[in-house]
């Protein structure tokens, strides 16, 4: 894994004292990374996690540093599951203020369009896209009885396109498409909708890297500041500022997090 020379999380103080945020994909790499931010930052967290078995570790490492967090079962691609989520925040905590969706099905090997299966197209749009909606859906009611937020993860393939990932170009776009509707929609509501476009060091990239020894050099050399983000450390930080009051007046807008690899906003 790629050295960091930042610490593990900034210092958050209590920006999301009283909060309440879920977490979708939770368990691992940026999801993980987010959670434990907002739980540093006075939020109560609900990891929800389509692996109990991953989820539920991430949240007794908050509930050990003294945060307050739970995991629930959920499979974004099934909108009853994000439903049973939304549910179980409500009963456990009686608010929810914060709904992130970060849970992605991998967009495999880069492929032409051509040669991209069903079940992966399939399963792309399940988890980033109808997800998505999935999430807005449920969490609305709760966001709009306090002035909630929702924030997409999604990617600069999605502002860009990606030549070597095209269908993760356009289901990440799609989520764009959606976080400005709602931005209109929702605003007179006073609920914020803005999303994050990261690049951090993830169990994913340690598989890549595996796989390809000159790829974490050349991810390097495209980014200006010559690092690869880390989770809690650098994507964490800005999803706690979205959700805060510091991010009052912004909507619909999209903060790529990645180094400065990509410099078209």
């Amino acid at each position: 894994m790629s050295e960091t020379p930042t610490p593990r999380t900034a210092n958050l103080g209590g920006l999301l004292t009283g909060r309440v945020a879920i977490v979708t994909g939770a368990g691992q790499g940026v999801g993980q990374g987010i959670a434990e931010a907002l739980a540093d930052a006075g939020a109560a967290v609900v990891i929800a996690a389509r692996r109990v078995e991953t989820g539920e570790p991430v949240a007794e490492g908050i509930r050990e540093r003294g945060g307050d967090a739970m995991c629930v079962r959920c499979d974004v691609g099934i909108g009853a599951d994000v439903d049973d989520a939304v549910a179980a925040t409500i009963e456990r905590y009686g608010r929810l203020d914060v709904m992130v969706h970060n849970a992605v099905s991998p967009p495999g090997p880069p492929l032409p369009i051509q040669e991209i299966d069903d079940d992966t197209i399939a399963a792309q749009i399940a988890t980033s896209t109808a997800a998505s909606f999935h999430c807005a859906r449920a969490a609305f009611p709760h966001l709009a009885a306090d002035d909630g937020t929702l924030i997409l993860l999604t990617s600069p393939a999605g502002i860009e396109g990606s030549g070597h990932l095209p269908l993760y170009g356009c289901v990440k776009g799609a989520q764009r498409g959606l976080l400005k509707s709602l931005a209109r929609e929702w605003g007179p509501a006073g609920v914020r909708v803005n999303a994050i476009a990261p690049v951090a060091w993830t169990p994913a990239m340690d598989v890549a890297t595996a796989a390809n020894p000159t790829l974490e050099a050349r991810l390097r050399g495209r980014t200006p500041l010559q690092r690869i983000g880390e989770p809690a450390a650098d994507i964490g930080p800005v999803a706690v500022f979205l959700a805060s009051p510091m991010a009052r007046h912004m909507t619909g807008q999209t903060l790529a997090v990645d180094g400065g690899r990509y410099l078209g906003l």
